[in-house]
């Protein structure tokens, strides 16, 4: 799998331009998207994300176009080559699935000198935080991601749609901390506690700090 920066942008551009030439709705995600966005560069691979019901479709159109295409056992995305450059066809990222109102969230923008949609900030932080796990949870993946993009982000969905995460709690109290996210964004009285604490930075009691 190649790992030049430079191959892997025609192979973004490529794709995109396949998808767009078949009308197959889709977004740029990944390192590119980060990059895009003006966030910090981690472009060592390409990934889109394309909706469950567009994956044989999109397959089809790739392989139309002169790549190859690979179904892995993994059940959440597809691939395509285009030589030695692996593209990722993202469909259900962190156990959700892509959904017309995700994709209609993102942002159509020149990337390299090529229009494509761009996924939100929103989601792109979304899909790391919802892939914390007990087995990992590095929060050095996400504060860049954050702290770069975070006049893009929608703080309240961020907290709405990972309330039941004690991994994303985690997240959301550090990054708040760190005035990376809006005081308040982690409402802790959701949880039962006093927002109060954590909204101007003053210590929590022990005995109301402890999170099931």
């Amino acid at each position: 799998m190649s790992g030049d920066p430079d191959a892997l942008i025609v192979t973004m551009k490529r794709v995109a331009s396949t998808l767009k030439a078949a009308d197959l709705p889709f977004a740029l995600a990944g390192g590119f998207a980060v990059y895009a966005r003006g966030g910090p560069a981690s472009t060592h691979d390409v990934d889109f994300l394309i909706r469950p019901s567009d994956v044989q479709s999109a397959l089809g159109a790739c392989v139309e176009a002169g790549l190859r295409s690979e179904q892995p056992p993994e059940d959440w995305l597809v691939k395509v080559y285009d030589g030695d450059c692996l593209v990722d066809l993202i469909f259900r990222p962190s156990e959700r699935e892509v959904t017309v109102e995700m994709l209609e969230r993102a942002e159509e923008m020149p990337v390299e000198a090529v229009r494509m949609p761009v996924l939100a900030a929103t989601d792109l932080l979304l899909n790391k935080l919802l892939a914390f796990t007990e087995h990992y949870c590095d929060l050095s993946t996400v504060l860049p991601l954050a702290r770069a993009l975070r006049e893009q982000i929608d703080w309240d969905l961020v907290h709405d749609s990972t309330v039941h995460s004690p991994y994303a709690e985690a997240f959301l109290l550090a990054a708040e901390r760190l005035g990376i996210a809006p005081a308040g964004t982690l409402r802790l009285s959701g949880l039962g506690h006093d927002a109060g604490p954590a909204s101007t930075g003053a210590p929590v009691q022990p005995e109301a700090a402890s999170v099931s």
